[in-house]
């Protein structure tokens, strides 16, 4: 079971913020995570729940950006909680066995299962260090740092990428006005 696939779904719904405004969005968002299927059993009770879970994630990717692991473990054990985590085995799609999370009640329960299932089997795998705010100002989006020296601190490539110029920009008006 690929729990990081899982952990992925915590970082798409912190990130997600403008896609909970209304029904239809929440559900092109359910589609663009890969949860085509379960998009169409939306409710207005799932799309609150999907709010208020956002926010207690993105609490938890606050506090990691902070260097606060209890406070993010704190946090992520109360989720585990609120939304406990039923395993079953499946097999779809001509795959072979393999485990799933919580896969019938509402769908906010199943997405919440895997997403907090997958970050905290993160957390205890590779340490809370490894969930990350985007340090690319104003962005701020959550990310997993999955790589192997821990050296992730942008969301995406593009954000990389603008922290990089705007360094060098930076440095290179320092050095013309040392130069006067």
């Amino acid at each position: 079971m690929d729990l990081t696939s899982y952990a992925e779904l915590a970082v798409l719904l912190v990130n997600g913020e403008d896609a909970l405004g209304s029904l239809e969005g929440a559900r092109r968002f359910l589609v663009q995570a890969g949860r085509a299927r379960q998009a169409g059993r939306l409710t207005r009770a799932d799309l609150d729940v999907l709010r208020e879970l956002r926010r207690e994630l993105a609490a938890v990717f606050a506090a990691a950006a902070r260097h606060d692991e209890q406070n993010a473990v704190d946090r992520l054990n109360a989720l585990l909680t609120r939304h406990p985590v039923h395993p079953q085995i499946s097999r779809h799609d001509g795959q072979r066995w393999h485990l799933h999370l919580t896969e019938g009640g509402r769908l906010s329960d199943e997405y919440a299962a895997g997403a907090i299932m997958g970050l905290t089997a993160l957390v205890t795998e590779l340490g809370v260090d490894r969930l990350g705010l985007c340090q690319a100002s104003p962005c701020r989006r959550a990310y997993l740092d999955t790589s192997s020296n821990r050296s992730r601190r942008y969301c995406s490539e593009r954000c990389a990428s603008r922290a990089n110029v705007a360094a060098y920009r930076a440095r290179r008006r320092d050095l013309s006005g040392h130069r006067a």
